[in-house]
């Protein structure tokens, strides 16, 4: 597998590992939060990531 050299540093990876357990907490929260804040948690974990890129 070929890594871009973000994909080698450490806080890429931890913005990885931290975008995996809001998903995993935010599967908890109600219904009702879906598109609230839920959306908007997930959404700015993935955004994170993606400004290492």
């Amino acid at each position: 597998m070929h890594l871009y050299s973000f994909e080698k540093l450490e806080v890429w990876k931890d913005s990885i590992n931290l975008t995996v357990l809001i998903y995993n907490f935010t599967k908890a929260f109600p219904d009702e939060e879906k598109f609230g804040l839920t959306s908007q948690m997930r959404r700015s974990s993935v955004s994170i990531s993606s400004n290492y890129s």
